[in-house]
């Protein structure tokens, strides 16, 4: 099972991310933990600011202003695209985490379960069992938790499912 075990997770409530914003800033804190492994300078940015720079609003992180704004603050040197599962799996065998979207309100999938309503977070891992994946990632944490790794079942929840790697170019 690849495994990303030097990530580190952040919680989205964590007292240096300004309390007006944290119920929606699960995109921003994705976004500056990849890059804080990819050790670009950007993840080193306060989240507020990543929260501004992206666009980011009360209801979320859309998925086109994601891959949008971070292409433009990246530069020319960067590849952000979203990606499909087995691409994202392919990033994680190349030891680069990918940021997963869960939404199941711009996806008009109301009914289905899924582990999250609309969340962004980090994938760091994943195992193959049984005809599913379980994904490796880190929850962003909430009011009455720090971020915690768990493992989510690709299956149960591909309806809702975006990916989006963020990928140094090769010259």
């Amino acid at each position: 099972m690849p495994l990303l075990k030097e990530f580190t997770g952040k919680s989205q409530y964590d007292s240096d991310i300004g309390q007006k914003i944290r119920s929606s800033a699960c995109g921003p804190v994705t976004v500056s933990l990849l890059l804080r492994y990819a050790r670009h300078p950007l993840g080193d940015v306060p989240v507020d600011k990543l929260y501004r720079l992206l666009g980011t609003t009360r209801i979320g992180l859309f998925t086109g202003r994601f891959v949008r704004r971070l292409r433009k603050l990246l530069g020319a040197g960067w590849t952000v695209e979203k990606c499909t599962v087995e691409e994202a799996l392919s990033e994680i065998d190349e030891g680069r985490p990918v940021a997963a979207k869960f939404d199941k309100w711009l996806s008009r999938k109301w009914r289905q379960s899924a582990a999250f309503d609309y969340h962004w977070v980090p994938v760091i891992g994943y195992e193959r069992d049984a005809g599913d994946i379980q994904l490796a990632v880190h929850d962003n944490g909430s009011p009455s938790s720090p971020s915690r790794l768990r493992y989510i079942s690709y299956k149960e929840n591909a309806p809702v499912l975006t990916f989006v790697r963020i990928v140094p170019r090769r010259l």
